[in-house]
């Protein structure tokens, strides 16, 4: 009978009447003996199996089995009967009172609206915290942390102590920072940013010294401490490794110009040795691209700067660069399928790894595979470095 009782408990969780019948398609022997012999007749042909559920609370009451009939003895088999709609209106209400701080903060802040839409959608905050009492206090601290982005340069320890009053409080791997960087990335328009990028993005820093750029050829400014330095450097020839927090907490002033972004060191020291102060602007992205380069070149092309890039043409090449391609205005520098058909007929290792797809040039992933060559930056430097003069 255990079906019967499953059934009759869900009609009275949703506060139902149980002046009706019940039908079990598809019955075994068994549960259509039971039925049998607790109403004393045998149950219609076929498969299907009817029980008026008034008769069964008369059987109850009349033998009694439960003198106060079938709901009764349904809760006393199967514990305390818990009304649906109104526990779910209650945890709704829950709900939207673990919000209400977030909410308010929402309406002022405008590029935050998809995104709260989202986190409503997604049930992110239903995951991450489980119930409303275990996300209220989160989302109070959200609501906190919002408002105070974006920072001023401030250390991402420091920040959390101010704004969460526990200086691990945005730790990677906390729900908290899950959803703080989720709100970070769209006041910043970077859907895609790692953490320290995102984070840096609105002036939080992170590591704030050990994420560098590696340039050479940036004129400088005389208004700001890292304007004067490069501006020394500049005129010495020299390149400059500017840190992320010089970048947020003291950036130099930028103005629309050509710059010219390269992966490997190699390729700054050799214009810094042959050009000097003769070479135009160029960023190093060192490898893949940490956050203190996004953060220069989006600063760069927020200026209208015209960014144009190279790489090694081999698989890590083409994924450096896609990142690149794929995020900022950028255009290929010598970068392009023609450009490496030309180079793989000279010079060139045997490529080896695991291909990637070039995003900017449909043509280059297939002409790579074709030759199989790996054409290194240390390759093609004269060209590059008559480029840069």
């Amino acid at each position: 009978m255990t079906w019967l009782v499953d059934r009759v408990r869900r009609r009275l969780e949703r506060n139902e009447s149980l002046d009706t019948s019940v039908t079990l398609s598809n019955a075994t022997p068994a549960q259509r003996d039971a039925v049998h012999r607790l109403l004393g007749r045998r149950p219609r042909a076929g498969t299907a199996l009817t029980v008026s559920l008034p008769a069964v609370d008369e059987v109850l009451r009349r033998s009694g089995a439960s003198p106060d009939g079938l709901a009764a003895a349904v809760t006393a088999l199967t514990g305390p009967i818990t009304d649906r709609a109104a526990h779910t209106s209650a945890l709704e209400t829950a709900w939207r009172r673990a919000f209400a701080p977030l909410a308010a903060i929402i309406e002022s802040r405008p590029p935050l609206a998809d995104w709260y839409e989202r986190l409503h959608a997604t049930g992110l905050v239903r995951r991450l915290a489980g119930t409303p009492e275990s996300a209220e206090p989160m989302l109070a601290d959200l609501a906190t942390v919002i408002a105070e982005l974006p920072a001023p340069g401030e250390p991402l320890g420091t920040f959390a102590a101010r704004t969460v009053r526990d200086a691990h409080g945005l730790d990677d791997g906390r729900p908290l920072t899950t959803l703080a960087l989720g709100a970070a990335r769209a006041l910043a328009g970077l859907p895609d940013a790692a953490s320290r990028e995102t984070w840096a993005a609105v002036g939080v820093l992170r590591d704030d010294v050990s994420s560098t750029v590696l340039t050479l050829g940036f004129p400088g400014d005389p208004h700001t401490a890292t304007g004067r330095a490069l501006a020394a450097f500049h005129a010495a020839g020299q390149p400059v490794v500017l840190t992320l927090r010089q970048l947020v907490r003291d950036p130099p002033r930028l103005v629309a110009q050509p710059i010219s972004i390269c992966e490997n060191p190699v390729v700054v020291t050799t214009a810094a040795d042959r050009l000097g102060p003769a070479c135009t602007p160029l960023v190093c992205t060192n490898g893949q691209p940490g956050a203190a380069v996004m953060l220069l070149l989006r600063t760069l092309a927020d200026t209208g700067a015209d960014l144009r890039h190279h790489g090694d043409f081999d698989w890590g090449g083409i994924r450096i660069a896609n990142v690149l391609f794929d995020r900022l205005p950028v255009r290929p520098w010598r970068f392009d399928t023609a450009t490496y058909r030309n180079a793989a007929t000279r010079t060139g290792a045997t490529l080896t790894g695991t291909p990637a797809t070039a995003s900017w040039d449909q043509n280059l992933t297939p002409a790579m595979t074709e030759l199989g060559t790996k054409i290194e930056e240390e390759l093609v430097l004269e060209d590059l470095i008559t480029d840069l003069g």
